[in-house]
């Protein structure tokens, strides 16, 4: 056997992470092993408080100013201009010269027993605010959406890196053999800045990395049988592959030939499986009332009912990702008062009634919800090219994530930011931090969870991250 055919990824691909021959004969033969779901890929380093993620994403970094850090200093010095000692030698995204300082255009208040400020944007998260922790003090190294996408994402600012997904499903495997155990869902104006390498697998198998699953037509692409091809051939056909991507993994030593085979076997199995998944109509009406979902309807709201079908059925990580938060203020389809408002709209009702649905059927206990962007907003007004339009430019040095379930402790609010909300004062929580803490809550040591790649053991936090405690319940 040649050199690669011993590598360590090719022997956790032969052994089964464990398990021996046993696990790939069940992959390749699921007829003698239907009924059995496929063991996990390994074990959590220590007691879980969460079986499952499900991230919701909210691409083009929303407002925290306008949403949950009130700041009336703001309101008190609105218009007039940034102290300088805040804008020395900084480098913004778009601002240009000595931008003037922005209040919010939005009312707050108080709400829950925890007191938590909120936006008048937010009327459902206000509901559930006691289940959420709200985190003000996360900062980035990135200021541009791509790279800080990327980041959120991955841990590191350049594609190639395994996703937090892509992490999860390679520690943790699933506890569905007929589903991905990375489902990735799309709702808003585009695709992510960062594209697919935001649920990319990178340097770790394929085999991990994010499905997308599709609002409308087949929900995974190619997943139906082609015009003429039944079942009985689909499956005579899978047989005929997989004896020839066997006979060249023998060969070859490559995994990713099992990794190919594997995607055969899932995508034929999903042909039962996602249908079933995926049809909204069988909910309730009082689960639409309270989602505000309407099936067949590409939405964020479907989105998030769909996610709780997911782990429901023991998908380990979902991710939804809504774009078109990013509102700079160049006209008033991009600005915080009437966009702003519109997305929130959008994603405010679906994203507590998530939370409250878990709640009621008892997953939100080992259900872990995340709700955030890339990087924050400023505390200045942008005014683009004289733009009367009201807008925030983009500001990696602090902004707001909430989280809720899955051994978080729900109604506190963990750090805070100086008086106009530029500077964090207490308590910073860096991108690392809220990997290291995530994968705590799921049961593994972010420092262990390694996977070596050129030479050297790689992590999802890199060099860095300590847990969050203030978080834990």
């Amino acid at each position: 056997m040649d050199l690669k055919a011993i590598t360590r990824r090719h022997f956790f691909f032969d052994a089964g992470f464990g398990i021996g021959s046993l696990a790939l004969s069940a992959l390749l033969n699921e007829r003698l092993f239907a009924a059995q779901a496929s063991p996990p890929a390994g074990k959590p380093h220590f007691a879980p408080k969460a079986k499952s993620v499900i991230f919701l994403f909210m691409a083009g970094a929303p407002s925290q100013l306008d949403l949950f850090d009130y700041k009336p200093k703001l309101e008190q010095y609105d218009g007039q201009p940034c102290p300088e000692e805040l804008v020395k030698g900084e480098r913004f995204a778009f601002i240009k010269g000595t931008p003037r300082l922005l209040a919010s255009p939005h009312r707050f208040a108080r709400h829950g027993q925890s007191g938590a400020e909120l936006s008048n944007l937010l009327p459902h998260l206000a509901k559930v605010v006691d289940d959420v922790a709200i985190v003000k003090s996360l900062h980035t190294t990135q200021f541009n959406h791509a790279p800080g996408q990327i980041f959120m994402n991955t841990g590191h600012q350049v594609i190639g890196r395994p996703s937090l997904g892509s992490w999860l499903t390679y520690g943790l495997g699933s506890e569905n053999a007929d589903l991905p155990g990375f489902v990735v869902l799309l709702s808003g104006t585009s695709q992510p800045d960062g594209g697919k390498s935001c649920w990319g697998s990178g340097f770790l198998p394929t085999a991990y990395q994010g499905v997308e699953f599709r609002s409308k037509g087949d929900p995974v692409l190619f997943l139906s049988n082609p015009p003429g091809i039944g079942a009985d051939t689909r499956r005579r056909s899978l047989d005929l592959l997989q004896d020839l991507n066997t006979a060249h993994h023998e060969q070859a030593g490559d995994p990713e030939i099992l990794t190919r085979i594997a995607a055969y076997e899932m995508a034929y199995r999903m042909q039962s499986s996602v249908p079933e998944l995926t049809d909204l109509n069988k909910e309730p009406a009082e689960v639409h009332e309270l989602y505000g979902t309407e099936p067949g309807k590409a939405s964020f709201a479907n989105n998030c009912l769909l996610a709780r079908r997911l782990v429901e059925r023991g998908v380990r990580f979902v991710q939804l990702y809504h774009r078109g938060w990013d509102t700079h203020g160049a006209s008033n389809n991009e600005d915080i008062v009437n966009k702003l408002a519109w997305l929130c709209r959008e994603t405010d009702r679906a994203s507590a009634a998530l939370v409250t649905d878990l709640k009621r059927r008892g997953l939100l206990d080992s259900t872990l919800v995340v709700w955030g962007g890339e990087f924050g907003r400023t505390p200045m007004n942008e005014a683009r090219s004289g733009s009367k339009f009201l807008g925030r430019d983009h500001h990696p040095r602090a902004f707001t994530m909430w989280l809720a379930g899955g051994g978080i402790k729900g109604g506190v609010t963990v750090g805070k930011t100086d008086e106009v909300g530029y500077n964090i004062v207490e308590d910073p929580v860096s991108v690392h931090d809220l990997h290291a803490t995530l994968l705590h809550l799921m049961g593994l040591d972010h420092t262990r969870l390694t996977y070596r790649f050129q030479g050297r053991e790689f992590r999802l936090t890199d060099v860095e991250g300590q847990v969050v405690r203030k978080l834990l319940a």
